[in-house]
Formats: C-alpha cells, structure tokens, sequence
C-alpha cells in the first residue's frame, strides 16, 4: 500500500465508480476495514477539503457518538445532518453498489473515480479532491480497481 508523502496518508487504490454506482472496494482495505458481503454498511460525508465520503461499518457506527443517526436511516435512504449527508447501503463480495442518484450527493457520479485511503478507525476514505488527490495524480504505482460487471 502505498504511502504518498512521508508521514503523510497510505492509500489502497483508485476505484472507477460503475455506471450503476458500482465500486469496487480495494482487497486490502475490504480486509483491514473488515467489511462483510451482504452487510448494511453506513457511508457519510468526507470532509469538505477532500469530497466523497467514509465507509463505515453499521456496527462500528452504533458504537459511536454518531450512532443517533442510525434511527433515521431505518426510516430515510438518505439524511441529511448538519453539513454531512449520511446512507446507507449494501456491501457485496468486494464493492458496494451505491444508487447513483445517492452517490451524487457525496459528489460521486457514474465514470469518475475515487481514491481509497486509510482513514480513521472509523472506516475507509473513498475521496475525489483535494491535496492528496492532487498528490496521488502522481504516483503511478497506484493500483486500479475499475468496476468490470
């Protein structure tokens, strides 16, 4: 996994978002983050420096300070909190398929692609702008995983 700037983030790999919102979750952060085929796992707004939005699993979720938000996501596809948007959605054998109309308000479209990094203990990054995008542009040993359904 490489790391890109001394001290700086480790990143997993670019993912091309599928034309159903597809995006394939790269092997070794579906591993550490340890993400489960068929599991309800919760996505929520990144930063606003680096766009797209955090993985997380529903679980790690309930037992955190965030987890009063789990109870409107049993009722709404999407909520909006504060200036995060919170949904939730399926993992599958590898990916996660996002409705693209729910991917668009974590400013993810159909065709771009997003940058795998290791986040928080929270869950993973799936990012698409900023300094470390700017950065990752130029390292080409960076894997990419392209949604090939």
């Amino acid at each position: 996994m490489p790391q890109l700037v001394k001290g700086g983030k480790f990143v997993f790999g670019w993912s091309v978002v599928g034309p159903g919102g597809e995006i394939v979750i790269p092997p070794d952060a579906f591993t550490e983050y340890g993400f489960v085929p068929g599991e309800a796992v919760v996505l929520f707004s990144a930063s606003r420096t680096s766009g797209g939005f955090i993985l997380a699993r529903r679980k790690k979720v309930a037992e955190s300070p965030m987890a009063p938000v789990l109870a409107d996501l049993d009722d709404h596809p999407v909520v909006k909190k504060g200036w995060r948007t919170w949904a939730v959605a399926n993992m599958g054998a590898g990916s996660i398929a996002v409705p693209p109309a729910m991917l668009a308000a974590f400013g993810v479209l159909p065709g771009g692609r997003v940058l795998a990094v290791r986040g928080s203990h929270m869950g993973l990054s799936m990012i698409r702008k900023g300094r470390i995008i700017l950065e990752a542009r130029k390292h080409d040993e960076i894997p990419s995983y392209p949604w090939n359904g």
